[in-house]
C-alpha cells in the first residue's frame, strides 16, 4: 500500500479513506480490469462477419498488455460476492454472443486462456509462432460450430 500512495503521490493512510484493505485494493483492480476487458470484447464484435477471431484477438491482446492485471483477474478464485453487480457476466456476454452456445463458449475460454498462460510464461518452444497455433485453434472451434452446433441444455455465460 505504501509503494502505490507513492505512486500516486499521496501518503498511504489516505488510502485507507477509500478502500479498507489490501483485499479491497485487489477486488477494486479486478473490476476494473474485468471492465476493461469486458470494453475490449465488445469492441471487438463491431461488425465484423467472423466474430471468434476478433474476440480471440481483443483477448490475447488485452492480456499481452496487461499481464499483472490479466494474472490477477484469472490466477485464483474470484471473488463473486465482492465484484460489482453483473460486471463478470459484462466480460463474458460477448464470447457467448459470438458463439451462441454457453458451453463451446466455456471451451474457448479455456483454449484462449491456456494460449495466453502459455504465450505470458513463455512455454512455447524458441522459434515457434504462438499466432499459427491461435489461428488453428480458433479455425477449429469455427469448423465444429458450423458442423455441428451445441445442443445441450442452458447453462450460464462461461466464467
Amino acid at each position: 500500500m505504501r509503494r502505490l500512495a507513492e505512486r500516486l503521490g499521496i501518503r498511504a493512510p489516505s488510502l485507507y479513506k477509500h478502500l479498507p484493505d489490501k483485499a479491497a485494493l485487489e477486488v477494486a483492480i479486478i473490476a476494473t480490469g474485468l471492465e476493461d476487458l469486458a470494453r475490449a470484447l465488445e469492441a471487438a464484435l463491431g461488425g465484423e462477419a467472423e466474430p471468434l477471431p476478433a474476440l480471440a484477438a481483443a483477448y490475447r491482446a488485452f492480456a499481452l498488455a496487461h499481464p499483472h492485471l490479466y494474472r490477477l483477474i484469472t490466477d485464483r478464485p474470484l471473488p463473486r460476492d465482492q465484484l460489482p453487480a453483473g460486471v463478470e457476466d459484462r466480460a463474458a456476454v460477448p464470447l457467448l454472443r459470438a458463439v451462441g452456445d454457453p458451453v463451446r463458449a466455456r471451451a474457448v475460454w479455456a483454449f484462449a486462456h491456456g494460449m495466453v498462460v502459455l504465450e505470458l510464461a513463455r512455454r512455447f518452444p524458441p522459434g515457434t509462432d504462438p499466432e499459427i497455433a491461435w489461428r488453428e485453434g480458433i479455425a477449429a472451434f469455427q469448423a465444429r460450430a458450423t458442423a455441428q452446433p451445441h445442443e445441450g441444455p442452458g447453462t450460464p455465460p462461461p466464467r
